[in-house]
C-alpha cells in the first residue's frame, strides 16, 4: 500500500505540469493547444540525451527552452501567418516528431543505463525511497507559486483579458498577437519541464511516449475542477490541477495493482476513465436537474 500511495504521489506531482500547462492554455487562454504530446516528447528527448552525455542538469534547462521554442512556433502560426489554433497545434506537434527523432539520434529510444540523473545524485544525498517524490514535489509547487504570482501581474492579467474577451483586447492598447505568444510559450515550458522530468525518472525516453497525454491532462484538470468546485478562482484552480491528478493516478495504481482488468484492457480503461472524466460536468449537472425536477414533483404531489 506504501508503493502505491508513494508512486501515486509522485506522478501525480510530475504530470500536474501537463494539467497546469493545460490550464494556462485551455482555461486562461481558451485556445485547445494540442502541441502538448509533442512537446512533452520534446522534453523528454532533449533531457535525456543531455543525461546521456553526462549532464543531467543541463537536460532539465534546455527542455524548459525547447519548450518555449515549441509554443512559440505554434502561437506565430496562430497570430502572424492566421493559422487557427487546432491547426497550428497540429502542425507543430507533426513538425515535432521528427525534431524529436532528431535530438534522439535517429533512434526510437534512449535508455540511461548506468548513467546519472538528477534523481540518481540526490538519491546519494539524502539515501531516502521518497526522494524521486521531494524532488518533483518541490519542482511542482514552485512552478504553481510561479504561476500564480505571473497571472496576477500586469502581463498575466492582460494573458486572462485575452482569454475572456477578445473583443475588449482588440480595442484596448493590450497587444493581443503578445499575450498569445507569451501564453503559450510559458504553457509549453511546463509540458516539456513535465517530459524532462519523467524522462530522467524512469531512465528512458521514447518517441511515442506522448500519445495522448494532452487527453489525460485535461481530464485532470476536469476531475479536479469537480471535485475542489473550481473555475471561481486562480488559487482554487491551480491546487485543483494536483488534486484531478493525484485522484486519476490512484484510481489507475488501483486498477493495475487489483488486476481488476487484463493488462490488455488498460487502454480501453483508461480511454473510459477519461471519458468519464471529461462528461463530469455534464452528468453532475444532468443528475442536479434530475433532482431539483423530482423534489418540485413531490411538492406539488404534497
Amino acid at each position: 500500500m506504501t508503493y502505491i500511495i508513494q508512486t501515486t504521489l509522485t506522478l501525480g506531482f510530475v504530470y500536474s505540469l501537463v494539467a497546469l500547462a493545460l490550464f494556462l492554455s485551455y482555461r486562461i487562454l481558451d485556445i485547445a493547444d494540442l502541441t502538448t504530446d509533442g512537446c512533452y516528447v520534446l522534453g523528454m528527448a532533449t533531457s535525456v540525451t543531455c543525461a546521456y552525455y553526462g549532464h543531467p542538469f543541463l537536460g532539465i534547462l534546455l527542455a524548459i527552452i525547447s519548450g518555449a521554442m515549441a509554443g512559440f512556433t505554434t502561437a506565430f502560426l496562430q497570430t502572424r501567418l492566421g493559422v487557427p489554433s487546432i491547426l497550428s497545434g497540429i502542425v507543430t506537434n507533426t513538425g515535432l516528431y521528427t525534431i524529436n527523432l532528431m535530438i534522439m539520434g535517429y533512434s526510437s529510444n534512449i535508455a540511461l543505463l548506468k548513467k546519472e540523473t538528477i534523481f540518481t545524485i540526490v538519491k546519494t544525498i539524502i539515501n531516502n525511497s521518497w526522494s524521486d517524490f521531494l524532488i518533483v514535489m518541490i519542482i511542482a509547487i514552485i512552478c504553481m507559486l510561479f504561476m500564480l504570482w505571473f497571472l496576477s501581474t500586469r502581463l498575466g492579467l492582460s494573458i486572462r483579458a485575452t482569454g475572456d474577451n477578445k473583443d475588449m483586447i482588440s480595442a484596448s492598447s493590450i497587444n493581443e498577437k503578445f499575450t498569445i505568444t507569451v501564453g503559450l510559450s510559458l504553457a509549453n515550458c511546463f509540458t516539456a519541464l513535465c517530459g524532462a522530468l519523467v524522462g530522467q525518472m524512469q531512465k528512458s525516453a521514447d518517441i511515442n511516449a506522448g500519445t495522448g497525454i494532452v487527453v489525460i491532462g485535461l481530464a485532470c484538470l476536469i476531475i479536479g475542477e469537480t471535485v475542489i468546485n473550481g473555475r471561481k478562482s486562480i488559487k482554487r484552480n491551480i491546487f485543483a490541477v494536483l488534486v484531478g491528478n493525484i485522484i486519476y493516478r490512484f484510481i489507475y495504481a488501483i486498477i493495475l495493482q487489483t488486476r481488476i482488468f487484463p493488462i490488455d484492457f488498460l487502454k480501453l480503461v483508461t480511454a473510459i476513465l477519461v471519458a468519464l472524466a471529461i462528461a463530469m460536468p455534464t452528468l453532475k449537472a444532468n443528475f442536479n436537474i434530475y433532482l431539483r425536477a423530482r423534489k418540485e414533483g413531490g411538492n406539488v404531489k404534497n
